[in-house]
């Protein structure tokens, strides 16, 4: 028997979930910088759009019923890792505690917004 629930946000409708939990394994979509009603926030400050990212993620995974402690894998991406990478990781850093799930750090070109310098998704346990 399958075990499926979805969470969604109700901001906006891409086709996907925020997040996907099937069998004990949570799926978490792209997570950026924007507050509950939507509205993107940090605009060229990568600490504040890391902060705001990450409570995000805490947010989709207290939905589907996992905390950071759960986390397996994190994917971290950065549209300017040269100048963002050491602060972004003493964030993530921070924000796990002793936790240390696996994970990749990727620099890319540009993401969804034109004022978005983060993305993270990630992939949780339950069982």
């Amino acid at each position: 028997m399958k075990d499926i629930k979805t969470y969604n946000h109700d901001l906006w409708d891409h086709g996907i979930s925020q997040g996907y939990s099937a069998n004990g394994t949570i799926y978490v979509s792209g997570q950026f910088s924007h507050n509950e009603d939507g509205t993107f926030i940090g605009e060229d400050n990568i600490e504040v759009q890391t902060r705001q990212t990450l409570e995000n993620l805490d947010r989709v995974l207290k939905e589907l019923n996992a905390t950071k402690s759960n986390l397996a894998y994190v994917e971290i991406y950065l549209t300017n890792p040269q100048a963002h990478t050491e602060s972004v990781i003493n964030l993530f850093k921070e924000y796990l505690d002793t936790h240390r799930p696996a994970g990749s750090l990727i620099g890319v070109t540009y993401l969804a917004f034109p004022e978005q310098l983060i993305e993270i998704s990630a992939i949780a346990h339950t069982e």
